[in-house]
């Protein structure tokens, strides 16, 4: 994308950035800080959700304040589980929560190896939206795993008026048409990935979805804790954006424009820094 026009351009800022990941585990990458440098140096802005409160705290102190990365207040479903987070982790994270302007990745699978545990996803997901209402938040941001779970999901956060005072993201979509259309009336967001469209079901939906509603996201790293590059994630965003731009009979350099529109708004980014003075994310 080039430089803006001068007229309006904010002295000190080149342009602003050209790609969003809004749904990576950035922190759980194995060379972390290389890849956030990466991306700066690619013009790409990352939301990097975790899985538990402990990481997201790690990840807050880790990575500091750089300008393209935002880091999110987890609690992942599987954690919840398979006994790695139990309550003093819930608690932990709805306090953070109730802080935090950025929340995910949280939410429920009740898929056949977690839907055993149903109820104590429930309950976590629950402390965490009641927490999130009783503190709200100008611009709060929640990214959500919903697997075999979006009616549950949805009536969680409608009931606690999080769908209206909140922006709620679904990441990877593949609730029931019926739930979509739910979801659609709620206002929901929704954060589309090259695995997504590969099912009949993920691009029909992304067919649908209207645009001012439309993400894109990696979720990557594949493996946790392994390495990664900001060109895979790219490379990602990049198929997603050509194929979602195809399913929607749509020019893609209009609809990467428009997703990245609605991508800086959600993460509070600024234009992009042409440098920063004693910064580690700077002169790159």
């Amino acid at each position: 994308m080039a430089a803006s026009n001068a007229s309006t351009e904010t002295p000190g800022f080149e342009h602003r950035w050209r790609l969003f990941d809004m749904h990576c585990h950035l922190d759980r990458m194995a060379n972390a800080d290389e890849v956030a440098r990466e991306a700066v140096a690619n013009d790409m802005a990352l939301f990097c959700t975790t899985v538990t409160p402990a990481d997201a705290l790690a990840a807050r102190s880790r990575f500091g304040t750089p300008p393209n990365v935002r880091v999110g207040v987890g609690l992942h479903p599987w954690w919840i589980t398979d006994g790695r987070c139990g309550e003093i982790e819930i608690e932990q994270a709805a306090q953070l929560a109730a802080a935090s302007r950025f929340i995910g990745e949280v939410g429920l699978d009740f898929g056949p190896r977690h839907a055993a545990n149903a109820q104590r996803q429930l309950d976590a997901l629950e402390a965490i939206a009641r927490a999130c209402a009783g503190h709200p938040v100008e611009g709060r941001v929640l990214s959500i795993h919903a697997v075999r779970s979006a009616g549950e999901a949805l009536d969680v956060f409608e009931r606690h008026g999080l769908t209206a005072s909140a922006h709620c993201i679904f990441h990877w979509f593949s609730g029931t048409s019926d739930q979509l259309a739910w979801a659609l009336d709620a206002g929901c967001l929704f954060s589309i990935s090259e695995r997504m469209l590969a099912t009949r079901r993920g691009r029909e939906y992304a067919r649908q979805i209207p645009l001012d509603r439309l993400l894109l996201e990696t979720d990557l790293p594949e493996q946790l804790d392994k390495p990664c590059s900001a060109d895979q994630i790219e490379a990602s965003l990049m198929r997603a954006l050509h194929e979602l731009a195809h399913i929607r009979g749509t020019d893609e350099h209009a609809l990467s424009t428009r997703i990245a529109k609605t991508s800086s708004g959600l993460l509070g980014l600024q234009p992009r820094p042409s440098y920063r003075s004693n910064n580690q994310w700077g002169d790159l």
